[in-house]
């Protein structure tokens, strides 16, 4: 959520802002007359409730004096009733500008490369070799069915479309990538790791900012006030909503947690594989860090799950994306994709945003810098890194001629030793 006082008084970088996200910057209009509103508001009811203390010790005075104070009384009964009524539409007010704010984006950072789509994102670096191969190379479906990874009509039959079924060296492989990212952030990288809800309530979605604007993107348990997490973000990000933090600055906090997504496969789009699912499983990474840092915390955010991809040997290619690809909460973002040549294209499989102060204002997540004043964190995040489409990188990657697939070397530790994937006899 937007500072309504840095909307006040600077609004005209507030506007530049959201006019880089592509977002009409009139929503402000709305938002200051109703600012404006409230400050009239406050002064006369304050102004109010002031003339009441004065004549309420008058009162007082003339009551021990004996004097008659019937009509004064009924006056204060009158400048009560009006104190009252404006009282009522104080809160009306104050409840449609918080409404306001929370539906209005976080403004893009000046350092976001200018555009409106993802055709505008710039490439910031490419990592590795694109494999050739002296074969058609096969897309991940094929890989995994030949294989016995992934049994896609099973999960058709239990689930519908959008879900999978790992089975055998498949479903090892996919345990063994989770347990993998996890040791790696954990003891290379130095955060604590977490293991979160997969559900959470409503005030916790609304904190990171996925209510109310996606709110149909999202999967609602009937009957209750709860919601499937799209990501570990959010029950990670809202551990410390309405606190002021305790633990020294900056906290680096992972988990691991299936997400679910209703938005997957729209279209008609890759509804078949393993690239648009609406449960999939992600390890993330979450950072709570002082205003003064959060840039290079997050160059480093972006490096840790750089680092995954470097370790499994896999190419890819940073994108710095432009303020109109922006997610509705992130400041500034980067998108981490990987070659698929199954689909002779790149897969993102990582977002590392800065939220800046947006989360925590939404969240009401503190901390108390050196002079002892209250001040909001900020936040971010990034995937560390997401499956399934980094299963589908590793199978496309590593197929080989006969079918099978030769698997990183960092991952034989957590597969048993074992190497290649082959055709279970």
């Amino acid at each position: 959520m937007l500072d309504i006082r840095r909307i006040r008084e600077d609004s005209d970088a507030i506007r530049a802002g959201l006019t880089a996200k592509g977002v009409d910057a009139a929503v402000l209009d709305t938002v200051l007359a109703l600012d404006a509103a409230r400050r009239a508001l406050v002064s006369e009811s304050e102004t109010l409730k002031s003339q009441r203390n004065t004549v309420s010790k008058e009162v007082g005075l003339l009551k021990r004096k004996g004097e008659d104070t019937t009509e004064i009384q009924a006056s204060m009964r009158a400048l009560g009733e009006d104190i009252t009524a404006l009282d009522t539409k104080l809160r009306d007010n104050e409840e449609a500008l918080h409404a306001e704010l929370l539906a209005i984006p976080n403004t893009a950072h000046t350092s976001t490369p200018p555009g409106l789509s993802a055709a505008d994102n710039v490439v910031a670096r490419e990592h590795g070799q694109i494999p050739s191969f002296s074969f058609d190379p096969k897309g991940h479906v094929d890989i995994a069915e030949n294989l016995g990874l992934v049994d896609f009509a099973r999960a058709a039959k239990l689930s519908g479309a959008g879900f999978s079924l790992y089975t055998g060296q498949g479903a090892r492989l996919q345990r063994a990538l989770i347990q993998y990212m996890l040791d790696v952030h954990v003891t290379d990288h130095g955060y604590k790791e977490v293991w979160p809800p997969a559900v959470v309530n409503a005030a916790s979605m609304t904190g990171t900012g996925q209510l109310p604007k996606m709110a149909d993107d999202m999967y609602r348990v009937d009957g209750d006030d709860l919601y499937l997490i799209p990501t570990a973000e959010v029950p990670v990000t809202n551990i410390y909503r309405d606190e002021i933090m305790s633990e020294p600055l900056p906290v680096r906090l992972t988990a691991y947690t299936p997400c679910f997504r209703r938005e997957a496969g729209a279209a008609g789009k890759d509804t078949r594989g393993l690239i648009r699912m609406h449960q999939f499983d992600k390890v993330e990474l979450v950072k709570f860090v002082k205003p003064e840092t959060s840039y290079d915390e997050l160059e480093l955010l972006l490096a840790d799950a750089e680092d995954i991809l470097q370790r499994l040997k896999l190419p890819y290619r940073v994108l710095s994306l432009c303020g109109g690809d922006l997610s509705f909460a992130a400041a500034k973002c980067y998108d981490i994709e990987l070659w698929a040549p199954g689909q002779n294209g790149w897969l993102e499989v990582s977002s590392c945003s800065n939220f800046e102060d947006f989360q925590a204002r939404r969240a009401n997540i503190r901390f108390r810098d050196a002079d002892g004043k209250n001040k909001f964190v900020h936040t971010l995040n990034g995937s560390g890194v997401a499956l399934a489409r980094l299963y589908v990188a590793i199978l496309e990657n590593g197929q080989q001629a006969d079918g099978s697939v030769v698997l990183p070397e960092v991952l034989a530790p957590y597969m048993g030793g074992l190497s290649r994937l082959a055709r279970q006899k």
